[in-house]
């Protein structure tokens, strides 16, 4: 029977220690000849060899394509926990070119020589489950928790996840008997026997125990790929690319392995032997219309939610669904759990108008946008709907270095952007933790650290790329769709896609970074001086205020975090010292640094946020005595965990109100409250409101609709309709602070 599997070649390589590089340089030449693969035995009771995982390590590191493989491990020797992370890591640094070949033991005299207990065959399937169950466990790291395990064979009790893998590693299982076959269909990626040790007729059987174990689960047999190693069948190409066909097309085999440590045979059998057989085998699938094995595996296609047509995304781009492997680590945002029921992840502006024409063909769902899936307001997940990940447009590019001018993709997070302009002398205002994405806070406004001193994000911006609703991808700046570019600055989410910036950038040598903490007493004053020393400070300064709850029998403590753009440190204490008259410090930390190591914050990783963060913005003129009145008693509640004031003002007010869809310009505070609860957060907030005018709407997460005017003055919401008709008159873009379209596109 043929399975359908894409063919692939490999070698099994003697892991010999007599001399340690013949194997690295073995496997090397496999490459070169065009193998897929490198396999190496394990047996780690044996002199002679060199230390299996310490070879796959060094060989990986000495290639670029091939994958890697243990052929296979020895279990009772390898504790599974330690495999997971060996195999992660590897997997990780090797770039996703891991693959693990299992094995229950054999040669038990020396297993027990070493330390390991001799096992009855059932047993040895016993333990073999266990070890993959376990290994696979610890691989899920959008799991919470640490993993237990009380079988009879391996146990561990809390251990921590990850690291995940760079890829589904798949586990190919040697195996003979009637037990082992049985697992292998239950649980295996691969099976992995060798020919030599086979009589005729055993590769039948063994794919019929396979089969028929894999059906009684729900899979698909054709999910479990089949390999096999073999010696040199023939000296002659052609004949023995005829044997190897046979074994495709009559019992399966979708990869085979060679072992050889010989080179001129391992180049034999990449350079001619492999292509013969590839062009026999697409000849016989092509006159039987063979189909071919399924990407998916049955468990994955039944994860697939209703209402998605999955078989018409477009060649090409790539898509993540539920039952994928690497859904885990994009279902999810920085604060916000979610349920995607697709996934994609374009790579160009084009593969974005795709993606876009996808989810018209879904008019019913949910469409997320997400550039970093940090934002708290931002809706870049939802349940069911489609998300398009704008992750791998993060390219980073100096168009023009006399004028600082720079192309950034909208997938860029801001600490590897200060990184890549922190090479130059430059710095671009970016929010206060670098794992945000440049696309959402780039759209929205961006107050940052630099703020007072260089304006927001957005009034950097000279032009933009943009796919529209209607899939055309258009440039736009101050003259050409000067509308769109108005409406981008401040309210982006509403009229397109932008799948890239070019930002006139600042010169920004070392700055002053402060982290303050005050034991504030009396929270009212506290905060209505630190309004008083920020307003009055030289454009320079910029800080942030945070406070949480008050803590039983602790003294309440504030802490000051922020930025003085200067090198010269009697600058940065001038400008910090008035702080330090507000309160008792409690804790003081001052460093001359570049701003890239300010931004280099955060954890670039995968996000597990879960449920649904509350949370509502803001913006005030002055930190007045009632303000700071009610601020006060709102965090005395205990009712909010985290307050914010961020400092604005200064540059940013520079800008006229109707220059930008951002049009609060005369705000000197951006105001920031999170709680668990929202009907208490509610209750307290609605106090605070009555000393607000308007709000920031990348903090505000709830779905008033009173909150769209509260972030658009009426002027500026009465231009962004118009825009909204002329641009998305039909609402593809409604699950971001939607603005409702004008009655006629006329209106623009």
């Amino acid at each position: 029977m043929d399975y359908g599997h894409a063919l692939e070649f490999g070698a099994f390589i003697t892991p010999a220690a007599a001399d340690p590089q013949a194997p690295v340089e073995l496997a090397q030449l496999a490459e070169a000849s065009g193998l897929d693969l490198v396999t190496f035995q394990d047996h780690p009771y044996q002199p002679a060899f060199l230390d299996t995982w310490t070879l796959m390590s060094f060989v990986a590191a000495r290639t670029e394509r091939v994958r890697i493989s243990p052929n296979v491990l020895n279990v009772p020797l390898r504790p599974p926990a330690v495999v997971a992370r060996a195999a992660a890591s590897l997997d990780l640094l090797s770039g996703g070119r891991f693959d693990l070949g299992l094995g229950a033991g054999g040669f038990w005299d020396a297993i027990e020589a070493m330390g390991g207990t001799r096992l009855t065959p059932g047993q040895a399937v016993n333990a073999l489950e266990e070890a993959i169950d376990l290994i696979r466990e610890l691989w899920r790291t959008d799991q919470r928790g640490g993993v237990f395990t009380d079988g009879p064979h391996h146990r561990v009790h809390g251990a921590k996840r990850g690291p995940r893998p760079a890829h589904d590693i798949p586990l190919l299982i040697g195996a003979y008997k009637p037990r082992m076959l049985a697992l292998t269909g239950r649980k295996g990626d691969g099976w992995l026997p060798s020919l030599g040790y086979m009589q005729p007729g055993d590769l039948q059987k063994g794919n019929a125990a396979i089969d028929e174990a894999a059906a009684s689960v729900g899979r698909d047999p054709r999910e479990i790929r089949r390999l096999l190693n073999i010696g040199q069948l023939a000296a002659d190409p052609a004949e023995f690319a005829e044997r190897l066909a046979r074994l495709a097309s009559e019992d399966g085999i979708g990869t085979f392995i060679i072992a050889a440590d010989d080179p001129r045979l391992l180049r034999f059998f990449g350079e001619e032997v492999a292509p013969a057989t590839r062009e026999l085998v697409a000849k016989e699938r092509g006159a039987r219309g063979t189909e071919q094995a399924p990407r998916r595996s049955s468990a994955a296609l039944s994860a697939r939610r209703p209402g998605i047509a999955y078989d018409e995304v477009p060649a090409g781009l790539r898509a993540i669904e539920p039952g994928d492997f690497e859904y885990g680590d994009v279902r999810a945002t920085y604060m916000r759990g979610g349920a995607p029921g697709i996934v994609l992840q374009p790579e160009t502006a084009a593969q974005v108008a795709e993606a876009l024409a996808f989810a018209r063909r879904h008019p019913g769902l949910p469409l997320a946008v997400r550039s970093g899936g940090h934002g708290i307001s931002g809706r870049s997940t939802n349940d069911g709907g489609i998300v398009i990940d704008l992750r791998r447009l993060n390219a980073i590019e100096v168009l023009d270095e006399e004028r600082r001018l720079v192309r950034i993709g909208p997938g860029a997070r801001w600490a590897e952007v200060a990184a890549a302009l922190g090479e130059h002398g430059w710095a671009l205002t970016s929010g206060d933790y670098g794992g945000v994405g440049v696309g959402g806070l780039a759209t929205a406004g961006g107050i940052g650290f630099l703020a007072r001193e260089h304006g927001l994000t957005i009034d950097h911006l000279r032009a933009a790329e943009v796919v529209l609703a209607d899939g055309s991808i258009v440039r736009t700046d101050a003259t050409t769709h000067a509308d769109l570019f108005w409406a981008i600055r401040g309210a982006g989410a509403n009229v397109g896609i932008v799948t890239s910036f070019e930002f006139e950038v600042d010169e920004v040598g070392q700055v002053g970074w402060a982290q303050l903490a005050f034991q504030a007493d009396d929270m009212a004053a506290f905060l209505e001086g630190y309004g008083t020393i920020v307003e009055s400070a030289p454009r320079d300064l910029t800080v942030f205020l945070l406070a949480g709850g008050p803590r039983p029998g602790q003294p309440q403590v504030v802490q000051l975090y922020g930025l003085v753009d200067s090198d010269d440190p009697d600058t940065i204490i001038a400008r910090l010292q008035p702080f330090a008259e507000l309160a008792p410090l409690v804790q003081q930390s001052v460093q001359l640094t570049p701003y890239a190591q300010v931004m280099a914050n955060a954890d670039l990783g995968p996000q597990h946020g879960s449920g649904e963060p509350h949370s509502r913005s803001g913006l005030i003129e002055h930190v007045t005595p009632a303000f700071a009145e009610t601020a006060a008693a709102m965090l005395a509640s205990g009712a909010i965990p985290f307050f914010q004031l961020r400092a604005v003002g200064g540059a940013v007010s520079d800008v006229a109100e109707d220059a930008t869809a951002y049009a609060h310009r005369s705000a000197n505070f951006s105001v920031v409250a999170l709680g668990s609860d929202p009907a208490r957060l509610d209750a307290q907030w609605r106090a605070l409101a009555e000393h607000t005018a308007g709000m920031y709407l990348s903090f505000d997460s709830s779905l008033r609709p009173e909150r769209i005017a509260e972030a658009f003055p009426p002027a500026t919401l009465e231009r962004l309709r118009a825009i909204k008709a002329a641009y998305d008159p039909t609402c593809v873009f409604r699950d971001n602070f939607a603005i409702e379209p004008a009655e006629s596109a006329d209106a623009a």
